[in-house]
């Protein structure tokens, strides 16, 4: 009798396009501008910080002809960023010696015309790289994901932006936060295939 009663459920659920699965619209800030539909389901989230739960999303990605390697090295010399990525400013690792990345480095920058308190949660070599930036009105989780492939390398970045700042840039500057991290990738490939 109860499997009945499950089966009837799920079916008039079904009929109706109520179940528990993707019929719920995606929250705006995923779906804006299409590049929630290309997010890479390989990348670690912190709780909290799922793309579903986004004001604000972008996806990018790009392949370089340059190992992975290199890449990452590139993306941990935080402090060199404002040389080759215009996005950039003030950059200053707080709390590592050599001031480069590493698991739980804090940065304070500007980005976007924010000024960004971040910290690294996750750093696996050659391979990830995420961190939570915090500014006025905003809390953030940037990501980048890297694949080894036959000619070099293939970058995925991923960003989670919340908060009432985030909903005010999406719904003022749209395309801007894709097209800062496409500016991103582009001058990383630039710099990456260069050594």
């Amino acid at each position: 009798m109860a499997i009945h009663r499950t089966w009837a459920v799920l079916l008039a659920a079904a009929i109706l396009g109520i179940s528990g699965h993707a019929q719920v619209p995606a929250h705006q800030g995923l779906t804006f501008n299409g590049d929630g539909a290309l997010r890479n389901n390989q990348i670690h989230w912190p709780k909290g910080f799922e793309p579903s739960q986004a004001d604000l999303f972008a996806h990018n990605e790009i392949d370089i002809q340059a190992g992975c390697k290199i890449a990452f090295t590139n993306l941990v010399d935080a402090e060199a960023w404002p040389s080759w990525y215009s996005n950039s400013k003030d950059v200053k690792v707080l709390n590592t010696p050599d001031h480069r990345l590493r698991k739980n480095a804090r940065i304070s920058w500007e980005t976007f015309g924010f000024h960004i308190e971040s910290r690294v949660w996750e750093f696996e070599p050659n391979r990830r790289l995420g961190w939570f930036g915090d500014g006025k009105d905003v809390h953030a989780y940037h990501t980048f994901f890297l694949t080894k492939t036959p000619e070099g390398c293939h970058i995925d970045t991923e960003e989670v932006v919340k908060g009432p700042g985030a909903i005010q840039f999406r719904e003022q500057q749209p395309n801007t936060m894709h097209e800062g991290h496409q500016l991103w990738l582009t001058t990383l490939k630039d710099r990456s295939e260069k050594h």
